[in-house]
């Protein structure tokens, strides 16, 4: 399998998780705001930090209020981690390996782009972004199902799976820093607000029903974290990506390195309990996970993928 070939492969992968997990982003802060209870705001600011994006942001906007926070990271071509440039990575990555995918995943890709580009006011609007979210949601979980369903599960595959897994914990991370982060603005934050944020961060990651199935406790941060961290079973904890993306590594050629910066990963998670920590070192937590997820893709474009062609 070609380098640029496998690097295009993950690359579609990655841009599709990150259309659906920033739509998730946008659609929990959004509930957030309709469910607070009297008296407590929060600001739209924290969702630029969390896709760290401040500067390129500021270059563009003179101010972090919704309409333009909504629209930098939904329809913002010029935001290279939009929805609309995420899916429109994804249609050219796919199409210049579409020999690799199912005809059925390349005009998903296809129709997802151009419904988000020709609907992009409707994600800026409250009234209609409710919609316009869950449909990019459902189209991003049909190509899923498309790929598992549809594709031969060999070195291509494997290549989808590290690029969709590695998103998806690092996107994890982010959406459970937006309950982290909010809760360090609030000033003596009550259990109305409290529950009220914790079960939507579950909901953004449609985590609610499995966390109270297998939590079988009240919604608290501490259990959430714990949860969305370290549980083995639920696709989208990190502990479970982490582990897809353990055996990707190891059935591809060559993995020692990336092998050994999920090993490390893994060691993290084990060895550090959310429930046992305070708040802002669950945050120093999650920034020094964020960092080591980097790291991971580091070493696997540094052993798969072409080198990058130097500036003249």
């Amino acid at each position: 399998m070609l380098s640029r070939v496998a690097e295009r492969v993950y690359w579609t992968a990655r841009y599709l998780e990150r259309a659906e997990n920033t739509a998730r982003l946008v659609g929990v802060y959004t509930n957030l705001l309709l469910d607070l209870p009297r008296g407590y705001t929060v600001g739209w600011h924290t969702l630029i930090g969390i896709a760290g994006a401040e500067e390129p942001f500021r270059h563009s906007y003179a101010q972090a209020d919704e309409r333009s926070v909504v629209r930098f990271l939904l329809t913002d071509t010029a935001n290279p981690s939009s929805v609309l440039s995420a899916l429109a990575g994804a249609r050219e990555n796919a199409r210049t390996t579409r020999d690799l995918f199912p005809a059925e995943a390349w005009e998903a890709v296809n129709e997802l782009h151009l419904y988000a580009r020709e609907h992009a006011t409707d994600g800026v609007n409250r009234s209609q972004r409710h919609d316009y979210l869950a449909q990019i949601t459902v189209g991003c979980q049909r190509l899923a199902g498309l790929f598992a369903g549809t594709m031969s599960h060999d070195a291509a595959y494997d290549f989808l799976r590290l690029g969709r897994d590695l998103e998806r914990a690092d996107m994890t991370t982010r959406i459970l820093d937006v309950g982290v982060a909010t809760l360090q603005e609030q000033d003596g934050a009550d259990s109305a607000l409290l529950s009220t944020l914790w079960v939507n961060v579950l909901r953004s990651l449609s985590a609610y029903q499995m966390y109270r199935r297998h939590v079988r406790a009240p919604v608290n941060g501490r259990d959430v974290a714990a949860f969305l961290l370290r549980d083995a079973q639920f696709p989208r904890a990190v502990r479970y990506c982490v582990d897809e993306l353990t055996a990707a590594l190891g059935r591809l050629p060559r993995g020692e390195a990336p092998l050994a910066a999920a090993a490390r990963i893994g060691r993290m998670l084990t060895e550090t309990d959310p429930r046992l920590i305070d708040r802002a070192e669950l945050h120093r937590f999650i920034d020094e996970l964020q960092l080591e997820l980097g790291h991971l893709h580091d070493a696997i474009a540094a052993t798969w993928f072409p080198a990058p062609v130097p500036a003249e």
